[in-house]
């Protein structure tokens, strides 16, 4: 079976020219238990920035919730040119972990990595969001990949293992390599791969995967996520590459918040990394909103949830203080893109904010 590294296929970094973004507009009142009512309004939010830079393509349930959809957009003051939508019914919004994980080729061709989706191991209903990426292969008719590994080489019978992987658990700089943590990858809670082996057996079998199907020369593992994570340690939310040698990582100075250790040992181990030159990172340090609680619950609040568009970066804010000193810092990272606060305090109840929602499709 030939892989997409066999043909020349890599995952570009978030940052490269994008064509869309992808998102699935919020349908499940359960998602924001008591504060639904707000959450269309921020999406529109969303879109209408997106839509003034590139496409944007938005899944709903049916035809009834596109017009209905339409009508907020056309009011929040969208694009409308740039909108595309797709009658594909969604489990939830969280297409960083369901969307498809394009990759691309030196000619500019677009493949899907089809990765198996189950709800971070978590939630019974997901069926219909691990259908998306096949949903947009044929939609484009490219070249879908569903990545597996063979757990017994030995055994020429044994059945290939489907792997489960969510982008928000991923970032690449698009050059080969790639960051994840040991949380989310290779714990035993909430556990995407059983049957791989032991914690070596399962790291090795990611990290060929990741080369095999996303062109990857080495993986950088950082050890957990942060407090409120219901995804058990997403990078998305702690850190990510703002450039090819140039990392954006989270740090909490306050010693009584149950995110300083976690990200003071990931600042450690990052600046131990060696890039594929022997060299060292280029490290920022992110600070984190003040703890965002709701109905007694810690929420999964960072900046690092940002997403990177063409000529623009959203950025989550949740009222704070460190707002401010996070915009100006991912700014300095990105000077040639304007930096845009989207409010998140009620996005971040359904326990994700903006990198969680969408996915870049490559230009």
């Amino acid at each position: 079976m030939t892989t997409p590294r066999d043909q020349d296929y890599r995952m570009p970094a978030e940052w490269a020219p994008h064509a869309a973004t992808w998102i699935a507009w919020p349908h499940n009142a359960e998602d924001w238990p008591g504060k639904f009512q707000p959450i269309p309004w921020v999406y529109a939010e969303i879109v209408r920035h997106l839509s003034q830079v590139e496409g944007v393509h938005i899944l709903v349930n049916d035809e009834s919730a596109q017009n209905r959809i339409y009508r907020i957009l056309l009011r929040a003051g969208a694009n409308l040119a740039r909108l595309h939508f797709h009658q594909w019914q969604t489990d939830r919004v969280w297409l960083r972990d369901s969307g498809p994980i394009f990759v691309k080729n030196p000619a500019g061709d677009l493949a899907v990595t089809n990765w198996k989706f189950n709800a971070w191991a978590k939630y019974d209903n997901w069926r219909r969001d691990d259908q998306i990426p096949q949903h947009v292969a044929r939609h484009y008719d490219i070249p879908q990949f569903k990545p597996e590994v063979n757990t017994d080489p030995e055994d020429p019978k044994a059945k290939p293992h489907r792997l489960v992987l969510e982008g928000g658990s991923i970032d690449t700089n698009g050059a080969g390599l790639l960051l994840t943590t040991e949380e989310c990858l290779l714990s035993k809670i909430q556990e995407r791969n059983p049957g791989l082996g032991d914690e070596a057996a399962t790291r090795k079998h990611l990290e060929q995967a990741f080369h095999d199907y996303l062109g990857i020369e080495k993986v950088l593992w950082l050890h957990k996520g942060c407090a409120g994570d219901d995804t058990h340690g997403h990078v998305d939310d702690i850190t990510r590459f703002v450039g090819e040698n140039k990392i954006l990582t989270c740090v909490e100075p306050n010693t009584h918040d149950e995110n300083h250790l976690p990200l003071a040992e990931n600042l450690d181990r990052l600046r131990s990394f060696r890039n594929l030159a022997g060299k060292p990172f280029e490290i920022v340090e992110l600070p984190m909103p003040s703890p965002v609680v709701f109905e007694g619950q810690r929420l999964p609040a960072s900046y690092a949830n940002f997403y990177i568009a063409n000529d623009l970066v959203l950025v989550p804010t949740f009222n704070d203080c460190q707002d401010r000193h996070a915009l100006n810092i991912i700014a300095s990272c990105f000077p040639t893109r304007e930096i845009i606060g989207i409010h998140a305090v009620d996005l971040v109840w359904g326990l994700g904010t903006l990198h969680c929602l969408s996915q870049q499709e490559p230009a």
